[in-house]
């Protein structure tokens, strides 16, 4: 009787036999290494099915493909050549089913074919990116420098050295700033300018905007009889490079150009940092390639991730006839509202939050009503948006105590640069209040004296 080691020893031979035979004439690639291959050889064709057909034929030898059935396969699923996808096509061809055969399995692959990846149809007014070749030339690089700030191969998280780290890291109570290096912060800085703001935002955003603000946010729900808050848990953290990829590949950039723009805007946290966390699920969303709160693009790239939430939250305020604004992770509701229906309106808001990929955090929603203080982003809203009266109290105190004691007696949280930070005050309190900028305005004259240089003047 034949033994089972036997039969195992004499199966083995014959699949080695097998293997010598087949790859007698031709090493034997991985399915997607031929996918690879064919997948650059057909984009350097006119995309007509006789050229595609003589480059599969060229290119793959071996075990026979059906390259008249390989190509009907792909026109069919792409009528017009992916010159932007190469990726893509390429996991298409992997995947062709065995039968008929048009499979790349068992190929050989005889030698190689490629062309640049192009921009096929690029939306809004930004700069025309077809591969790495002219993103590393917009940003002044040459392609190890590049490679060197996209991290590809994650130097930042797994380096002990600061040096080698391409951000610096401070936990607040409830958030880590991840702030990019001086170079970093550049690049990503010329990123925003140049290609990020050609990307329009959803027009109820008013965080982060241009000509939109705090005051414009709160305007819009001054002197309601309901007001419904709600904040967003972990805003940037929950934004993951997925869907940063996905926005750049929206905007129209070829694959490699949006795998490398959204490794120059997204992060993972070294585990030394996680370590000091607050709680598991920052931890967690942190350990993962997300936006970094601190970083120049990452406002803009949320907002634009969240068009669709907007969108959605838009049309349930419809619903409602209420009226729906965002500022970064506040979101309001204002409008009239029964009890039922604000209870509702929240169910349904949380659910959208959620189906979007965000979670709202629940010890955060707040529901005031016209008897009530209402307030957004530090403005009162009961009627025109107004800083709280007791912060306008003690801007006055601090302004009349510089006044007559100096600025350094005055400046007891220890800004660098106190003049410019009571300027700041004076200005945030005095929007749409003519009469508190006369007064707080007189105040700072007085405090800061002839002698001291008024920031923003030269």
């Amino acid at each position: 009787m034949t033994t089972a080691p036997h039969r195992r020893r004499t199966s083995a031979l014959r699949a080695a036999r097998r293997r010598h035979d087949r790859e007698s004439s031709g090493h034997a690639a991985p399915a997607a290494q031929v996918a690879g291959a064919l997948a650059d050889a057909l984009l350097t064709t006119s995309w007509q099915p006789d050229d595609m057909v003589a480059v599969v034929r060229s290119v793959a030898g071996g075990r026979p493909i059906r390259a008249r059935r390989l190509v009907e396969a792909v026109l069919q699923a792409y009528p017009r050549a992916p010159a932007d996808r190469p990726r893509e096509l390429r996991r298409f061809l992997a995947a062709l089913p065995t039968k008929p055969r048009t499979t790349v399995r068992r190929a050989v692959i005889r030698h190689r074919l490629a062309v640049p990846t192009q921009v096929v149809h690029l939306r809004w007014n930004a700069p025309a990116l077809s591969d790495l070749a002219d993103l590393a030339d917009f940003f002044g690089l040459d392609g190890d420098a590049l490679d060197w700030f996209a991290d590809r191969r994650e130097i930042n998280r797994k380096a002990n050295d600061q040096k080698l780290r391409h951000y610096r890291y401070g936990w607040l109570p409830h958030r880590l700033i991840e702030a990019p290096k001086p170079r970093l912060r550049a690049l990503q800085r010329r990123l925003l300018d140049r290609i990020l703001s050609a990307v329009p935002v959803h027009d109820r955003v008013h965080g982060f905007v241009p000509g939109r603000g705090t005051h414009t946010f709160a305007q819009l729900h001054a002197g309601a009889p309901v007001l419904v808050s709600m904040d967003l848990r972990a805003f940037f953290s929950s934004i993951t490079a997925a869907r940063i990829y996905g926005l750049f590949r929206g905007i129209g950039y070829p694959e490699p150009a949006a795998h490398a723009l959204t490794a120059l805007t997204t992060t993972r946290t070294p585990a030394r940092v996680l370590r000091a966390a607050p709680d598991p699920y920052l931890a967690a969303l942190l350990r993962r390639p997300h936006l970094p709160q601190g970083a120049p693009t990452s406002p803009a790239l949320a907002n634009l991730c969240a068009f669709r939430l907007d969108r959605r939250l838009t049309g349930l305020a419809d619903r409602f006839g209420l009226t729906y604004a965002r500022y970064a992770d506040d979101l309001a509701f204002s409008g009239t509202l029964s009890r039922t229906r604000i209870d509702r309106l929240v169910t349904l808001a949380t659910q959208i939050v959620h189906e979007e990929g965000f979670r709202t955090h629940p010890g955060k929603t707040r529901v005031r009503t016209s008897s009530q203080r209402q307030s957004l982003t530090g403005l009162v809203v009961n009627a025109n948006p107004a800083v709280p009266r007791e912060d306008y109290d003690r801007l006055r105190a601090i302004l009349h105590n510089a006044a007559t004691h100096g600025l350094a007696d005055a400046n007891r949280d220890g800004h660098p640069d106190f003049a410019a930070h009571l300027a700041g005050r004076v200005a945030w309190m005095s929007q749409a209040h003519p009469s508190r900028a006369a007064k707080l305005n007189a105040l700072l004259e007085r405090a800061l004296g002839p002698e001291v240089p008024r920031p923003g003047r030269r």
